[in-house]
């Protein structure tokens, strides 16, 4: 059984999950199946398609981490996953060091475009 939720402007469906693989988990729990959500799927934004939006052009180096640049920048370590949005690169292992990256800010106004 799956439906649509339409929260945080994005269309997800959720399914009920009740295969065998998870009875016993199920069991141990007692309940009868788990909500599922599909991956939500994200467009990228551009600055130069959003007012307000700027870059900070950042060359990534031996011992940088997502999580370390949104703790600089935007102070909260959990929001890595825009600067690995935006640059189009999900995880650091698809990084180089070398490589240009841009971290986009002000973050509020970059989670509203999101």
């Amino acid at each position: 059984m799956a439906y649509v939720d339409t929260n945080r402007r994005k269309q997800r469906f959720v399914f009920s999950n009740n295969n065998e693989l998870y009875d016993d988990i199920l069991r141990r729990k007692r309940i009868r199946s788990a909500r599922q959500y599909s991956t939500l799927v994200l467009e990228r934004i551009q600055s130069t398609a959003t007012n307000g939006i700027q870059e900070v052009m950042h060359i990534w180096t031996t011992g940088d981490r997502y999580y370390k640049l949104a703790s600089q920048f935007y102070g909260r370590a959990e929001l890595w996953w825009v600067i690995a949005l935006y640059n189009q690169k999900p995880t650091e292992g698809h990084l180089k060091r070398g490589d240009l990256i841009r971290i986009p800010v002000p973050i509020e106004l970059v989670l509203y475009y999101l």
